[in-house]
């Protein structure tokens, strides 16, 4: 008789560290749809974007079964989590979040959980970031539900190693549904608040508080901000600009020849 299959790995990590309510919230969720692991920051590392530690010893914190600190940043959890704990079985599937806030939009460049996505991703692992859109009083409740659902929907299918996608939840209520989305385009204002210390050196603060985003059809700010859905984005991290690439093969370099190394003007299958 043969052994049955081994529940799917689910290797769990965000940016606002192991302890957060959101990390808390997405495992208890998901936990019984495999063997859930945890590799999250000791600190929060919200805003870390894509930063590996490459210069730095890494320390790995087991605070209890299956369940790791890492102090370093969410790239390095995701890292340390294939790579090591789970070298001898790789995760069927990575999440992270649900975190503290939203990663709609231009977001996804700079958040950490978004990053631990994207590193699972680039290793072979397929990967969701879940995110709830709210400032203040978070209720991870509806989301944690959603997520638990895509997850379920998600190891259903034969899921491709790359898989990217980007979830973002209201943080008010239950969500009227989801739409399948692009990433939009917002803005925070780009304030540079000066200020002097009491030695009398200058510090600055960046960054505003000036929201406002386009109103750009089928975006995931559409869906959420306006229409109250769950925007479910898929993402990719091929950043050529292929319709750039004709402007950029007119320029004349004077004194180096242009070598033709094949069509950059169109996707080709991954």
């Amino acid at each position: 008789m043969n052994d049955p299959d081994p529940p799917p790995r689910i290797l769990v990590s965000n940016d606002d560290g192991y302890m957060a309510d959101g990390l808390q919230a997405l495992v208890k969720a998901v936990e019984d749809l495999g063997e859930v692991w945890v590799a999250a920051p000791e600190a929060e590392q919200s805003a870390s974007s894509h930063a590996i530690s490459i210069h730095r010893p890494l320390r790995i914190r087991e605070v209890r079964s299956r369940w790791f600190a890492v102090d370093g940043t969410p790239t390095d959890c995701s890292y340390i989590g294939i790579n090591h704990l789970l070298k001898d079985r790789r995760p069927a599937l990575m999440v992270a979040g649900i975190n503290h806030g939203p990663n709609l939009a231009d977001d996804v460049t700079y958040s950490g959980t978004v990053a631990a996505a994207m590193e699972a991703s680039l290793l072979g692992v397929p990967a969701i970031a879940f995110s709830l859109v709210a400032r203040r009083a978070f209720d991870f409740a509806p989301a944690a539900r959603f997520a638990r659902q895509l997850v379920t929907a998600a190891l259903r299918q034969p899921l491709p190693a790359h898989l990217l996608v980007n979830v973002n939840i209201p943080g008010h209520g239950e969500p009227k549904g989801y739409a399948v989305t692009r990433l939009g385009k917002h803005s925070y204002g780009y304030e540079v608040i000066e200020k002097e210390d009491p030695r009398g050196r200058k510090y600055y603060w960046i960054g505003g508080n000036e929201y406002q985003h386009e109103d750009i059809p089928g975006s995931d700010c559409n869906a959420v901000l306006r229409d109250g859905l769950v925007s479910v984005t898929p993402l990719h991290l091929d950043l050529t600009a292929h319709d750039l690439a004709a402007e950029v093969a007119r320029w004349t370099v004077e004194g180096f020849p242009r070598v033709e190394v094949g069509s950059v003007t169109s996707r080709t299958p991954s």
